[in-house]
């Protein structure tokens, strides 16, 4: 595990008397982002005990946390090892594409359709959001606000099977776009081109989300293409 993690060795007081599964939930997204952040780093392995004192909980939700991190391809389970944090394939991410593309569509259309007037207004401020991070060169909110996003969209398709979908596909994207997109500061475009689905999806026009939805997934394929010549 990173030695770059600061451990507090007194648990979080809000965390200490939480539901089981609201601390996995904290668990998994505070893993996540650390992952994703590179604290804790491709190939290192992680130490239960350490994480459990860095974020203030038992270990039971940590575990738990850490299985459902392995089924979105973060970490593998070792035999008599322990839990190993997984490298980043690019040749996979074009493979992801080619199963997000026609999803991502799918996914803007329903939401045009369905989001409530509440989920509207959401996803507009969460396009200012994501600009102001990427102007401010904010990269810890700008993945941050790239995850709402992505849950934001996909839960305003009101489609479970959908949400399940998506979950594990958007959670790699992130991985990958906060390992190569600062090199080229093409967070900045990124984020406007977020921005246009979102707001698109939030005025009701159909036809412009997906337009967006396109030249949003066109950026991707460049820049995993551009990420790829470097390997």
């Amino acid at each position: 595990m990173n030695n770059s993690l600061s451990v507090n060795d007194t648990p979080k007081p809000e965390m200490v008397n939480a539901p089981e599964q609201l601390l996995t939930d904290v668990a998994f997204n505070q893993i996540e982002e650390m992952i994703i952040t590179r604290q804790l780093a491709p190939g290192s392995m992680i130490s239960e005990v350490q994480l459990s004192v860095e974020l203030g909980m038992g270990r039971t939700p940590i575990r738990e946390a850490l299985q459902r991190l392995r089924q979105i391809g973060f970490v593998e389970m070792l035999p008599r090892r322990g839990t190993l944090v997984s490298g980043i394939d690019i040749r996979q991410q074009l493979e992801l594409l080619e199963v997000r593309r026609p999803l991502e569509e799918l996914m803007v259309r329903c939401a045009t359709l369905r989001a409530t007037p509440e989920e509207r207004m959401h996803l507009q401020e969460l396009a200012q959001r994501m600009i102001k991070a990427a102007e401010e060169e904010n990269m810890s909110d700008w993945i941050r606000v790239g995850r709402e996003i992505h849950e934001a969209e996909v839960l305003a398709t009101h489609n479970s099977m959908l949400i399940t979908s998506m979950q594990s596909i958007h959670a790699q994207s992130r991985r990958f776009w906060y390992f190569h997109i600062g090199h080229n500061r093409a967070y900045v475009e990124g984020a406007q081109l977020h921005a246009n689905v979102l707001n698109a999806i939030a005025k009701t026009d159909r036809d412009g989300a997906v337009s967006a939805a396109h030249e949003l997934m066109q950026f991707v394929e460049r820049l995993t293409r551009s990420a790829l010549d470097t390997f």
